[in-house]
């Protein structure tokens, strides 16, 4: 079970062990000592791949070849792993997964979405969104091949909108995993979901910016070299054009990491936190501004629509995997000697609702990158917002109803159900709460039927 600090501990259980498919061995297992990890043991690595499983297109022989060894290393090489991933911090793995993610280099399957001129395998985002999907069934999964969250909206800003001396400087290491980094926008005493207002000032001063402000849910600053971060350098410029982005050492004087914000009881570390920051009177040199001045929010935009990508197909993963534990505890709990928990028609609702809903999710996931691919992110602006909130809700639903599937069991941490629905719940929150989006998508459907905005 998980203790306060989030680390799991093998405990003993007279029942059924969770998650097992096998329903000879459910029914033999009565009492045993279990040592629950983040992956539970319904593996989709190994577990029946759903025969209504979706996909808009055909998969092209070369992704279908990369998927497979993406799964095979998930399961030879990291699911062993796994119940040390579950009982110590993050960081004081990082020997052992570095070593992991060197492997995944020498396999030749480190950052498949960057172009091959950085050593990618320049997958469009349609190919990635099926990589991210496998990737976001582990925990670690995105971690270890170097796709992960924040890095990898910071390697496309870098890669299309930095200078050469930014490139080297910051994006070189970065695509070799030698540093980490972050993006630092979000504010404790502004909304979220009104990404032009904002406290953190940029001020010039001759070759330099001073930045002075407050952030928080700068996720993975703990360990992180860099920060991309967002600031205000004209206040009395249009809305979209008063922000900034800056890359800025984390060591740099006046830059000072406060905590790391606890999320439902646990804090986190290295890449695996959110942290809060102050910045006091940074001095930044103005050769390390990214982009234009006042092009921050468009920089921001321009990260949104691959970015979105990557969460929702992350979220799909986790989906998949819950729908797995839901369906083997379905079928191997038993009720009553011979009566399986999966004849109730209650969980038979549950499970048809959830496969319909994570396979209608995946399509328009993916059809939303083939938008983007083909026209643009601008050309795709509902479907990137209708997405986010509608496969957070998909997410949360999956989880719940895994969780009433196990019972008392769902509501522990002897499966990994419960951590997903406190670390998970926060998708209908962060990158713009879902009513926001809501709200926006329908103004924007209404004008066209002729409705005035009225702010």
């Amino acid at each position: 079970m998980f203790d306060r600090r989030g680390r799991f501990h093998a405990q003993v259980s007279c029942r059924a062990t969770p998650g097992d498919p096998s329903p000879s061995s459910a029914r033999a297992t009565r009492c045993s000592v279990t040592a629950p990890t983040l992956l539970a043991a319904a593996d989709p690595a190994v577990a029946p791949e759903p025969a209504s499983r979706a996909d808009a297109a055909p998969l092209a022989t070369d992704l279908r070849e990369l998927l497979t060894s993406v799964r095979a290393f998930l399961r030879d090489r990291v699911r062993p792993i796994e119940p040390r991933l579950a009982q110590h911090e993050f960081r004081d793995l990082l020997p052992e997964l570095t070593a992991l993610r060197s492997e995944v280099k020498a396999r030749g399957l480190w950052a498949p979405f960057l172009p091959r001129t950085l050593g990618g395998r320049g997958l469009t985002l349609a190919e990635y969104a099926e990589v991210s999907a496998v990737l976001g069934e582990s925990p670690v999964g995105h971690y270890l091949f170097n796709c992960q969250a924040p890095d990898v909206g910071n390697m496309e800003l870098l890669h299309t909108h930095g200078t050469p001396e930014q490139q080297q400087r910051w994006l070189r290491p970065l695509v070799d995993g030698m540093v980490r980094s972050c993006f630092s926008m979000t504010e404790p005493d502004y909304p979220g979901s009104n990404p032009v207002w904002m406290g953190t000032r940029a001020v010039r001063d001759g070759d330099e910016y001073v930045i002075t402000g407050h952030k928080w849910f700068t996720s993975s600053a703990d360990g992180a070299a860099f920060a991309v971060v967002m600031a205000v350098t004209d206040p009395d410029a249009a809305p979209h054009r008063r922000a900034s982005m800056f890359l800025v050492p984390m060591d740099a004087p006046g830059v000072a990491l406060v905590r790391n914000v606890s999320i439902m009881g646990e804090a986190g570390s290295d890449w695996a936190s959110h942290a809060e920051l102050r910045y006091d009177a940074v001095r930044v040199p103005a050769a390390d501004r990214l982009g234009p001045e006042g092009a921050g929010f468009a920089l921001a935009q321009e990260r949104l629509g691959p970015g979105r990508i990557h969460h929702c197909m992350r979220w799909i993963g986790i989906c998949e995997r819950a729908f797995d534990l839901m369906c083997a505890r379905a079928a191997t709990r038993e009720l009553a000697p011979g009566r399986p928990l999966g004849l109730s028609d209650t969980v038979q609702g549950w499970v048809a609702d959830s496969r319909a809903e994570i396979d209608a999710a995946r399509l328009y996931v993916l059809d939303t990158a083939r938008r983007i691919d083909a026209d643009g992110a601008s050309a795709a602006r509902d479907a990137i917002s209708a997405i986010k909130f509608y496969v957070a809700g998909v997410l949360q639903r999956v989880l719940d109803r895994a969780i009433q599937t196990h019972g008392a069991l769902g509501v522990t941490d002897d499966t990994p159900l419960a951590y997903w629905y406190r670390h998970e719940r926060g998708a209908r929150i962060y990158d713009g709460a879902d009513e926001v989006h809501k709200a926006s998508l329908a103004r924007r459907i209404l004008k066209r039927y002729g409705m005035e905005s009225r702010g």
